[in-house]
């Protein structure tokens, strides 16, 4: 299957430019860019020399002599772009029949009320809202494998929902908010410049509070109420999140166990038990690590994921491959 990718110049599209180039099944046909970007022409391996060899692709400008390229030669096209940005193009290559797996937010919420509230403009496109398949592979892999449009989960809810749908699912939840505090490399606020961003400026620190975009992604994709609070810390990539929970009365640690086991056998999930976490573990590697510990009702559940990989690229391609039938670790065990 032949995959372009729309954004690639960005961490998340160079890293699953990457996969995809390394992929046993696919086929990266092209790599673009918007037409205004100073990084069109040059070639992906020149801005990220560690795949020297790898990504020898010319950034192409999205021209309209790109999308007749696209329309005739791509099976897949990933959009690692701006959510709005992603919101304008999506409807289009749709229309030509392409698969489309958007690393954005602009598909993930399920109305318009919340893109207003939290991403800040009106959707376009809410008709593809319901259409949309929420790209959490190891829990949602009938509707991405049939879906046309896929939005891929973000990252701090990847880490956040992998550790507490167990949990719901096996009806052990209190009905208090659940307080998920967070923390995140800074490549998970893009590669454009910013002081803000800049490595030598950060020092770790909140953001978002009470009106981060993620939070309804959590909730709506659990089904119960979450205190979302995300940090950027100085670290280059990788995000560890502390959650605490309130468990219904009575619930024991077995049965804390015993839910978890839904995870046992996922090859990309890694259940660490009462062993704590770190970005360490977790950098530059395709899995979600879990722990949790337990004090009567409270739980406190720790997760590690590589934001650009699990959080990002990789659970694209996990998406890409339950499309094509293919076990969804594809790709990425063994491989990177």
């Amino acid at each position: 299957m032949n995959v372009v990718i729309i954004g690639a110049s960005g961490y998340s599209g160079a890293e699953l430019a990457s996969l995809v180039a390394k992929h046993p099944k696919l086929t990266l046909q092209a790599c673009y860019v918007s037409e205004g970007s100073l990084d069109k022409g040059k070639l992906l391996s020149d801005l990220y020399p560690e795949h020297l060899g790898l990504l020898e692709y010319p950034l192409q400008p999205l021209t309209s002599e790109a999308y007749k390229d696209i329309e005739s030669n791509a099976d897949y096209v990933c959009l690692c772009t701006d959510h709005k940005v992603s919101v304008d193009l999506a409807p289009q290559f749709l229309a030509m029949g392409k698969k489309v797996f958007d690393l954005s937010g602009g598909f993930r919420l399920a109305g318009n009320e919340d893109y207003l509230t939290y991403y800040g403009f009106a959707h376009e496109h809410p008709d593809l809202l319901e259409q949309a398949a929420y790209g959490l592979a190891e829990w949602n892999g009938d509707a991405i494998s049939k879906a046309n449009l896929v939005a891929v989960a973000g990252c701090y809810p990847t880490a956040a929902l992998n550790s507490l749908k167990p949990l719901k699912e096996a009806g052990l939840l209190a009905d208090q908010a659940i307080i998920v505090n967070a923390v995140s490399g800074v490549t998970g606020a893009g590669r454009k410049a910013s002081v803000n961003t800049h490595f030598c400026e950060v020092s770790l620190a909140p953001y978002g509070l009470f009106n981060h975009r993620h939070t309804p992604e959590i909730e709506q994709h659990l089904g119960h109420p979450v205190l979302f609070t995300p940090h950027l810390g100085n670290f280059p990539r990788g995000i560890l999140e502390t959650i605490y929970v309130q468990l219904k009365p009575g619930v024991t640690a077995e049965q804390v166990n015993a839910a978890y086991q839904v995870l046992a056998n996922e090859p990309l999930i890694r259940l660490l038990g009462n062993k704590i976490p770190s970005i360490k573990g977790v950098a530059k590697q395709p899995f979600v690590d879990i722990a949790w510990q337990q004090k009567g009702e409270q739980l406190i559940v720790m997760s590690a994921i590589d934001n650009l990989l699990k959080g990002a690229a990789g659970q694209a391609l996990q998406c890409i491959n339950l499309a094509m039938g293919e076990p969804h670790h594809t790709g990425l065990v063994g491989a990177l």
